[in-house]
C-alpha cells in the first residue's frame, strides 16, 4: 500500500503547527511576572488553596455521559449501511441497543445516575 499522501499530509501538518508556534515565540509579547501567574479572581485576592474537593459523582457522571454518548454515535454509520446489510444488521444493532439499556439500567438501579 502507497502511504505517500498519509505522509505527505502528516508532515505538512507538523510544519504548520511547528511553524507557528516558531511565529508565535518570536514576534509574540514577552512579560512575564509573579501577577500573571496567579489565577484572576475578580480583583480579588484568593485565600486559602484553590484546589477544592469534588464529589466523585460528578466524575461518575461526566463517564457516564461520555460512556453513552460514544456509544450512541456508532448509530450513525450503522444507520447509513443499515439497507445495504438488511436483517443481519437489525438483529446486530438490536443486540448492541439491548447491551447499551442493560448499561443503562444497571447504572440507574445502582443509583449512578442521582445528585446526592
Amino acid at each position: 500500500m502507497n502511504f505517500t499522501l498519509l505522509i505527505t499530509v502528516l508532515l505538512t501538518a507538523l510544519t504548520l503547527v511547528v511553524g507557528a508556534y516558531v511565529v508565535a515565540k518570536l514576534i509574540g509579547p514577552r512579560s512575564y511576572n509573579k501577577v500573571k501567574g496567579e489565577p484572576y479572581e475578580c480583583g480579588i485576592p484568593t485565600r486559602g488553596t484553590s484546589w477544592l474537593p469534588l464529589s466523585v459523582g460528578f466524575y461518575l457522571f461526566a463517564i457516564l455521559f461520555l460512556m453513552f454518548d460514544v456509544e450512541t454515535v456508532f448509530l450513525y454509520p450503522w444507520a447509513v449501511v443499515v439497507k445495504d446489510f438488511g436483517a443481519l444488521a437489525l438483529l446486530s444493532i438490536g443486540f448492541f441497543m439491548v447491551v447499551l439499556v442493560l448499561g443503562l439500567a444497571y447504572a440507574w438501579k445502582k443509583g449512578d445516575l442521582e445528585w446526592k
